[in-house]
């Protein structure tokens, strides 16, 4: 067993890939194994996030996640430490082996609670309820009243929560919560600070714990593979790793890290909603991100030569750049005045980046699109970095549906223009056509203001002009993005302006 730190890569594998594995493994083995080894390491990752626990309560659902929690129980009992168990399954309707560590439960003496019991912060929630037990897409029967009671004692409790496998009701595919399981309040100003969340995933990682709503609801993710081997079945997606060290050699120049042209910000003049900030946002980025000229092309009629603040920053207008040279961002704070460029910079950028207003108006006209995906035939590189709203602009589908299957969404988007995609958001996925899959585990909600996407399309643009390919570009640069936000210091906002010059300490 181990704890999943965010800077090693680990292969994660779906519902289906995971079934598959523990029929496998179940049939090599005797009667009640698996079951056996998950509550052991259940109850050994209690004992040691609960050190001084008075009460461990477990919540059992019918099927065999209840039977990991039963069997959990009657080890903690073995030792002496105080277990009460509500079960919400009967010996008539048990799976086999559920059965078998019920009856091992009984036998040890645990205390058996139709609700829960009073507990403390030093306490422990276990969480048995459900695991993979949750049909894929949420197809189950809505929960009943009294389940639906017991799951909100357990987040509701001021005691940690460990839960089994993946949190109750959670979709281990999509990190989604299935119709009628999720919390009351995810998130706002109304939103309660929970207890501590810990996650003991079992056999394999779910993709759902690292995106979506389950990075808030795992909280800190351990694995134990309960000693089989689960290499057989290939990835569904890889929780990506922390990028390699960079080394500049000492015989190297400013031509030596590549021309980043950022080509937005649309002036005031043009419909009285001036963006300039966005595009000398990401050209900071770029900067602060390694690139070794960073050029700016403003797009209006302002008339802007220097940036004071920034005097290395080169200003150009469009017409002057010589974009067979460049790596490109285009986009951002480009409002209606990117529509004009983009032919020219589809067609002729060698590496490009599209952001923000570059990406709503290759939605809007299909000859863009055609434009975008035939650079891959020409052997060009281009990375899209959407949130969700302008990936289902993109895809012609709501926001809901493209957070209710995020991995899906940024492969066949992907496929579709034949792109790297970057799908922003919580645990962002980063797809190419052909290849698996990859979520970035850094970053938190710190993200969540105004300019910081800006920021990252500079920055996968300055890792882009080293000349690496497009899709380890763009992971680098969403790992690093989102690190410097888990290390800005607590008693500060995180400002977009900031946080693009600190990312060369994460170099």
């Amino acid at each position: 067993m181990h704890r999943i730190r965010p800077d090693q890569r680990h292969p994660l594998h779906d519902t289906a890939a995971t079934r598959r594995l523990e029929h496998t493994a179940a049939a090599r083995l005797p009667p009640h194994t698996l079951m056996q080894r998950a509550g052991l390491c259940v109850a050994r990752l209690a004992r040691a996030l609960a050190p001084h626990a008075r009460t461990f309560w477990i919540a059992c659902g019918p099927g065999n996640n209840g039977g990991d929690g039963l069997e959990a129980a009657m080890h903690l009992r073995q030792q002496g430490l105080p277990v009460v168990v509500t079960w919400l399954g009967a010996p008539e309707n048990a799976p086999s082996d559920a059965l078998r560590s019920w009856q091992r439960a009984r036998d040890a003496g645990v205390q058996f609670l139709r609700d829960a019991p009073q507990l403390g912060p030093q306490d422990l929630c276990i969480d048995a309820l459900l695991g993979i037990g949750l049909a894929p897409g949420g197809t189950r029967p809505p929960p009943q009243d009294s389940f639906l009671a017991l799951l909100e004692q357990l987040r509701s409790s001021p005691a940690p929560l460990l839960s089994i496998d993946l949190p109750s009701g959670l979709q281990g595919d999509t990190g989604q919560y299935a119709p009628g399981f999720a919390p009351a309040a995810l998130s706002g100003p109304s939103a309660a600070q929970p207890a501590p969340r810990h996650t003991l995933s079992l056999l394999t990682l779910k993709p759902g714990l690292f995106t979506g709503s389950g990075r808030d609801a795992a909280g800190s993710v351990w694995l134990d593979t309960l000693g089989c081997d689960t290499v057989s079945e290939p990835p569904s997606a890889w929780l990506a790793g922390a990028p390699l060290p960079t080394r500049r050699l000492h015989a190297s120049h400013k031509g030596s890290y590549g021309d980043v042209a950022v080509v937005g910000g649309e002036g005031l003049q043009a419909r009285g909603m001036g963006m300039t900030g966005a595009a000398l946002l990401a050209a900071s980025a770029a900067l602060h991100g390694g690139a070794g000229r960073v050029l700016v092309a403003l797009l209006g009629a302002q008339a802007l030569e220097l940036d004071v603040q920034q005097p290395e920053l080169m200003f150009r207008r469009f017409d002057a750049l010589h974009l067979p040279q460049l790596t490109v961002v285009c986009g951002c704070g480009g409002g209606e005045a990117v529509r004009a460029i983009l032919p020219p910079v589809l067609a002729r950028a060698p590496r490009l980046v599209l952001d923000a207003d570059a990406l709503n108006a290759v939605a809007t006209e299909p000859g863009l699109q055609t434009a975008l995906a035939a650079r891959v035939t020409q052997g060009l590189a281009t990375v899209l970095t959407p949130h969700p709203l302008e990936a289902a602009r993109l895809l012609e589908t709501t926001t809901s549906a493209v957070q209710a299957h995020r991995l899906s969404a940024a492969q066949t988007l992907a496929a579709r223009l034949q792109c790297v995609v970057v799908l922003k958001g919580s645990g962002s996925v980063i797809a190419a056509p052909g290849q698996t899959p990859v979520i970035n585990p850094t970053g938190n909600a710190r993200l969540a203001c105004a300019g910081t996407g800006d920021v990252l399309a500079g920055l996968i643009g300055a890792r882009l002009a080293t000349g690496i390919d497009a899709g380890r570009a763009a992971t680098e640069a969403v790992f690093l993005h989102g690190k410097a936000a888990e290390h800005w210091p607590t008693q500060q906002a995180l400002v977009a302006s900031a946080l693009a010059r600190s990312l060369c300490e994460f170099e």
